[in-house]
């Protein structure tokens, strides 16, 4: 679970600003393409590290849902936007409301490859349904890559999410979990210092070439500020549902 936590808080941001530089339609087949290749090789594989490697390219799908409510912003007229992007949204926890359940009767019934078999087909029919209706936005930024940005924030996430996903496990005061959050904090830091310099440099110039990977000053502003820290506070009540409530269904009676 924290390996695809992991691989699609990174994902996300980084398919996004891609989407703005080749096409987003592109990047949407993209990103459930690699989670349905991750699906294929879960099917097949017994091997922890392969199934393991099948759950981080899992991450990808993630970069789904802010490439989506990306298009709708390019192609809704306004007054359908708001309910667009709320709908989209809804997905995640209905999702998780309906997957969660369903998928623990197969892995008890049938066998836990079949919940990677289920997964690879349900991204095959979205990668033919984006092909067959989804137009590609005309809005394309262009630029470079924000290479620099895209590996910070990659590090900085992996060291933060693991330190908290692993602490009950390694000891909250251990050497490990001390120097991994030590780092976490040390590399957003600098990753948010050299993506508000690339924005001030945009700012000065439209023309520059590289783009940052997240635009802050934007995340800043009340509404999104807002926006994210609700977003914050549910995602983690809604996680913490999910897990807390398998864990007390495990424990001995």
């Amino acid at each position: 679970m924290t390996s695809t936590l992991i691989a699609g808080a990174v994902c996300a941001p980084v398919l996004g600003r891609l989407g703005d530089m080749y096409g987003k339609r592109r990047m949407l087949i993209v990103a459930p393409s690699v989670m349905s290749l991750g699906c294929v090789l879960g099917t097949l594989s017994d091997e922890f590290v392969l199934v393991l490697l099948a759950r981080i390219l899992q991450g990808a799908a993630m970069g789904v849902v802010p490439l989506g409510i990306s298009i709708m912003r390019d192609e809704l007229p306004e007054e359908r936007l708001g309910f667009g992007i709320a709908l989209m949204s809804s997905t995640l926890g209905a999702g998780g409301a309906v997957g969660l359940p369903l998928t623990g009767v197969v892995a008890e019934h049938m066998s836990w490859h079949w919940l990677f078999a289920g997964a690879a087909v349900l991204g095959t029919v979205l990668i033919v349904l984006i092909v067959i209706v989804l137009p590609e936005s005309p809005l394309c930024s262009g630029g470079r890559f924000d290479s620099v940005g895209a590996l910070g924030l990659s590090a900085g996430l992996i060291a933060l999410l693991l330190a908290i996903t692993q602490g009950n496990l390694w000891g909250w005061t251990s050497p490990i979990e001390l120097g991994l959050a030590a780092a976490a904090v040390l590399t957003l830091g600098l990753w948010a210092f050299h993506e508000m310099r690339l924005s001030a440099r945009v700012a000065r110039s439209a023309a520059h070439p590289r783009q940052p990977l997240v635009d802050l000053r934007v995340s800043a502003r009340t509404p999104v500020l807002l926006t994210n820290i609700a977003s914050v506070l549910i995602g983690y009540a809604m996680f913490t549902s999910f897990m807390v409530s398998a864990q007390i269904f495990q424990a001995p009676r």
